[in-house]
């Protein structure tokens, strides 16, 4: 009775698994996510070996130790042996070595930043390999790519030739949401005011699913998009049919894009302004608000108007005149004193006073 269970249990879970086979996370057709599945499957495997013997006898001493077993000998004063505390930590202790080692390896050769060293297990990417850039925004409640180098645009498609590197920057426009593409490589958040980057490539044509992975509010459901690997040629062709069937993806165009909506279809921009991604990524697409960038630029000046003088002045404590130690010659600084505003862009303006230790005492409180 116990052995027909038993096979029944097995031949249950067996048919679980093999029915997993089929899913993308297990049967990859990008080189990364490839890694990321052997990655996977090889920790699994390392925790199986102490879990499936656990857990095989633990039936089997419940069985030999029954009520009813009156054979087996009972030993209540039992309590140490030397061989068994042995296998019983040693087992574990090398299948923590040997997991750990594989996360250390996993951990920087699948570093989402860290550019390819090759295409596949078979193939090194050389040195006349151009990479395809790929600007991705996570939008609500949709997708939008920008491929610099071809001055295009797409909305909720994605397309990039077999073979070749992929690199992917990416942000959000206004919440956290995560780009998984599973055929390709594992999820990266996308951060609004902030980049992330994906190296990646894939290695087999075909039609991808991509979605977003982090709850993002009500059409976070909805938030997918198609991406399409294909041969060289295909993907000429494709960008050329971007070029003809597309309009225009300007500051306008954009703020527009930008307003929530829910399943939007899939459209193109035959061209898209040049340095639109950073307007975003610095949240200054509308011309009346400043990029983040020029604000730090204001801060590591010490911030705006005559007090950004006193405020690097007195970061200057621990220069060598202010211990005391031989005079050095200090440079020159520049400080914030005015913005002038011009259109399309910010101008800071900035005025050179002389060194820190020269203005401190009239500014000191």
């Amino acid at each position: 009775m116990f052995v027909r269970v038993l096979r029944k249990v097995l031949l249950l879970t067996l048919a679980t698994l093999m029915a997993g086979c089929n899913a993308v996370v297990l049967h990859p057709f990008g080189d990364i996510a490839i890694q990321q599945r052997n990655l996977v499957v090889a920790s699994t495997v390392l925790m199986l070996l102490v879990i499936v013997p656990v857990i095989v006898l633990t039936f089997v001493f419940a069985w030999r130790y029954r009520q009813s077993n009156t054979e087996a000998v009972y030993e209540p004063d039992w309590h140490h042996s030397t061989a068994l505390e042995l296998i019983i930590w040693s087992a574990p202790l090398l299948i923590v070595i040997a997991l750990g080692a594989l996360t250390w390896i996993g951990t920087h050769t699948l570093d989402p930043y860290r550019p390819l060293d090759r295409i596949d297990a078979s193939r090194p990417v050389t040195a006349d390999m151009k990479p395809l850039k790929v600007q991705v925004v996570a939008l609500d409640w949709k997708w939008l790519f920008i491929y610099p180098d071809y001055g295009v645009a797409t909305v909720n498609e994605l397309a990039a030739p077999v073979d070749v590197p992929i690199n992917f920057q990416i942000t959000a426009s206004t919440v956290m949401n995560s780009f998984y593409i599973p055929a390709l490589a594992g999820q990266i958040y996308a951060m609004p005011g902030m980049e992330t980057r994906l190296h990646a490539v894939i290695n087999q044509a075909g039609d991808y699913e991509g979605f977003s992975a982090n709850y993002s509010g009500a059409g976070f459901s909805g938030m997918r998009f198609r991406f399409k690997g294909m041969s060289g040629d295909d993907f000429d062709r494709w960008v050329a049919r971007v070029k003809v069937g597309g309009s225009a993806l300007q500051r306008d165009a954009y703020m527009q894009l930008e307003k929530p909506s829910e399943r939007e279809p899939v459209h193109y921009f035959a061209t898209a302004t040049a340095g639109l991604y950073d307007k975003i990524l610095n949240m200054c697409v509308d011309p009346s608000k400043m990029c983040m960038s020029d604000m730090m630029k204001i801060d590591a000046k010490g911030g705006l108007g005559m007090e950004s003088v006193y405020n690097i002045s007195r970061l200057a404590y621990d220069k060598p005149r202010r211990r005391d130690q031989a005079a050095i010659s200090t440079p020159r600084r520049e400080y914030v004193t005015a913005l002038c505003a011009s259109d399309p862009e910010v101008v800071l303006s900035s005025v050179v006073v002389p060194a820190p230790s020269e203005v401190s005492a009239r500014f000191a409180p």
